[in-house]
C-alpha cells in the first residue's frame, strides 16, 4: 500500500530479517556497521498503522467512549488499525469510522501523520472528514463497548486541551482553532510517499 510518511521517518530496512511475529507486533533485525567499521545486531519494531478521524457532522464533532478489554472507557475520536485487507489508509477509516458511529462521510483530507515511536515503524493518520450522514447502526466488534456522542466545538475543545483520554492527541489542531471552520480549514498533510 502506498503511504505519505514524514520526513525522517525511521523504516524497518529492507534487508532486515523477521525475528519474530506476533499478533500486532513484528521484530526485525539487521546487522549495522558501526562509525568505528565493527559491526553488530539492531532491532526494530513494526506494526499496522493507524487512523484517528475527527468528524465532523453539521457544527457538531463526533466524540467516543470506548471501553476495551483491561482498559477503562476512554475519550477518543473515532478511528482503529489499518488491516492488510483495506485498499488505502482512507478506505480502512472509513471503515473504522462506519463500524464504531454508523456514520459516512463524502469529504475527507489527511492532516497529519506522526512515527509515535522512533523504534517502531507504526504511523498514525489522522484526517478530518465532513459532509456525514447517519447510514446504518454502529458494529464495532466484540472487543470494544462504544457510546457516540455529537459534540460542540467548544465542549470537543475544552475535552481535548483538558488531556481526556486519548483527545489529547490532537491538542495541536485545536490549540489554534475556535471554530468548526477552523477545522475545515487545516491543509493536507505533504509527506513523502513510500511503498509498504
Amino acid at each position: 500500500m502506498k503511504k505519505l510518511v514524514p520526513q525522517g521517518s525511521v523504516l524497518v530496512p529492507d534487508d532486515a530479517t523477521y525475528a519474530f511475529e506476533g499478533k500486532i507486533f513484528s521484530v526485525h533485525e539487521w546487522k549495522q556497521q558501526l562509525y568505528d567499521g565493527s559491526t553488530t545486531m539492531f532491532e526494530m519494531l513494526r506494526r499496522p498503522d493507524t487512523t484517528a478521524i475527527i468528524c465532523i457532522v453539521d457544527d457538531k464533532i463526533i466524540v467516543l467512549d470506548d471501553e476495551q478489554p483491561r482498559q477503562k472507557s476512554l475519550k477518543c475520536f473515532p478511528g482503529g488499525r489499518v488491516d492488510t485487507t483495506d485498499e488505502s489508509l482512507v478506505a480502512a477509516a472509513q471503515r473504522e469510522v462506519l463500524e464504531e458511529t454508523g456514520y459516512a462521510f463524502d469529504d475527507w483530507r489527511l492532516v497529519e501523520v506522526e512515527q509515535p515511536e522512533g523504534k517502531i515503524e507504526w504511523f498514525v493518520h489522522t484526517f478530518i472528514a465532513w459532509n456525514g450522514r447517519h447510514v446504518t447502526a454502529a458494529d464495532p466488534g466484540p472487543g470494544e463497548r462504544i457510546q457516540v456522542s455529537l459534540e460542540t466545538f467548544e465542549t470537543t475543545k475544552q475535552l481535548v486541551m483538558a488531556g481526556s483520554g486519548h483527545l489529547k492527541e490532537s491538542q495541536q489542531f485545536f490549540e489554534s482553532a475556535h471554530s468548526v471552520e477552523d477545522l475545515l480549514n487545516l491543509p493536507e498533510f505533504i509527506g513523502i510517499e513510500i511503498e509498504r
